[in-house]
């Protein structure tokens, strides 16, 4: 790993604000912005969302703010990811469109991993777009039946001349109807144990056959959706790593995928949210309210402390690994905190619309419970942490070295 000083690391930071500075406007001061966890949106309206920041996503890229941490002949600045963070945080101050699902698979998940796995043709077809945000890619990874378990999918995948027939059904594709990718793990051999069978492939999600429903979301949104596969064709050349190599290219994603939760940690309503809003409606003396804005400042700061304790390891040269789990863990727990602590400030408020801004925090409240899949359940970041963390034996798996078609469904 690339170390980087304290100095660099502060005059970089100045250059970006400068830039910021001259490109867009400052952020206002309302504690009204939005608190949603994930978007309620018309199709028309978040169609536009997502263009504009794809357009903001070319303009940061032409300016030498994209990709910050990639090497210089993939397309990236070849800084650190420390200079990412960074940049991050600044732009924070800015007013930017913001941040969508499909976006950030685009450029954190689907990018790096055709990058790490695709053939000259496939990265020079995608990679560069992918970042700049001129295409844009999802996910097509979980099943009905195969989540926590992604191993164990079933959208099969059969060899026909120089190409493939896909047929099966994806679930829990963030942006699916507006994407024009698709990474898409299948099940190519039965006869072996469910990791070596699988295969990815990158989609064209025009391509006939494809099929995308939106999910409608109790926090009212459809930034999910199912995918229905029907003899779906895809050449060979759009084969993502080799024959059976699926779960390597799909752990690589997962990786990535796990290192940008942090991203988000912004993401949703916080402390400085909920006392605007306890104070205005008189809920400071609350002893249950004065405990739970109390329990979300502390968790705030015991955040700010954790990314200061891994800002400084990474200045050391030291990789972070399942602490990244730790922290996804805790973010999805704030989450929670701040649910709860809305519920207190508000009371009837919170399912009633009193025509007062108030009720904006039902977009959290239901939001929320959505990271606690996404990017790994909490069940999964619990078992990374005790086994790699903690060195706790791993959990027992009847399943191992047993042929997919031969375990019980």
């Amino acid at each position: 790993m690339t170390t980087v000083s304290e100095t660099e690391l502060d005059q970089f930071t100045e250059r970006a604000r400068e830039w910021l500075a001259d490109t867009v406007p400052p952020r206002g001061d309302d504690d009204r912005h939005s608190v949603a966890v994930f978007h309620d949106l018309p199709f028309d309206e978040e169609r536009a969302l997502i263009d504009r920041i794809r357009g903001w996503l070319r303009t940061r890229f032409d300016a030498g703010y994209g990709a910050l941490s990639w090497p210089t002949e993939h397309h990236g600045a070849g800084l650190s990811g420390l200079h990412e963070e960074a940049f991050a945080e600044v732009e924070r101050e800015f007013s930017t469109p913001g941040q969508h699902e499909l976006t950030s698979v685009s450029t954190a998940l689907v990018a790096p991993t055709v990058q790490l796995f695709g053939t000259p043709a496939q990265t020079e077809e995608l990679v560069r777009p992918l970042l700049r945000g001129d295409v844009t890619a999802c996910q097509l990874f979980s099943e009905p039946a195969a989540g926590s378990d992604l191993a164990g999918l079933a959208t099969k995948a059969v060899r026909d001349g120089d190409g493939w027939v896909v047929t099966g059904q994806k679930v829990w594709s963030s942006g699916a109807q507006f994407a024009d990718w698709g990474e898409l793990i299948c099940r190519t051999d039965p006869d072996v144990p469910k990791h070596k069978g699988l295969t990815a492939f990158l989609l064209k999600m025009d391509t006939p056959g494809v099929d995308v429903r939106p999910l409608r979301q109790m926090s009212g949104g459809t930034s999910f959706c199912e995918v229905f596969l029907d003899e779906v064709r895809i050449p060979d050349a759009w084969r993502l790593g080799e024959v059976g190599g699926g779960w390597g290219v799909t752990l690589a994603t997962l990786g990535f995928e796990r290192g940008h939760s942090g991203a988000n940690a912004d993401l949703g309503g916080g402390f400085d949210q909920l006392l605007s809003d306890a104070r205005r409606l008189g809920r400071t003396g609350d002893p249950e309210v004065r405990r739970l804005l109390a329990a979300v400042y502390a968790a705030e700061k015991v955040a700010a402390v954790s990314a200061q304790r891994d800002r400084e390891a990474r200045l050391a040269g030291e990789e972070n690994g399942a602490i990244g789990s730790l922290r996804k863990l805790a973010w999805t727990e704030r989450l929670s905190l701040v649910s709860q602590a809305a519920a207190a400030v508000l009371g009837s408020r919170l399912i009633a619309d009193a025509g007062d801004g108030s009720y904006r925090w039902t977009e959290h409240v239901l939001g929320a419970p959505g990271y606690r899949i996404a990017g790994g359940s909490d069940e999964v970041q619990r078992t990374i942490i005790a086994e790699r963390l903690l060195g706790l034996p791993p959990e027992p798996r009847a399943d191992r070295g047993v042929a997919w078609k031969d375990i019980p469904r």
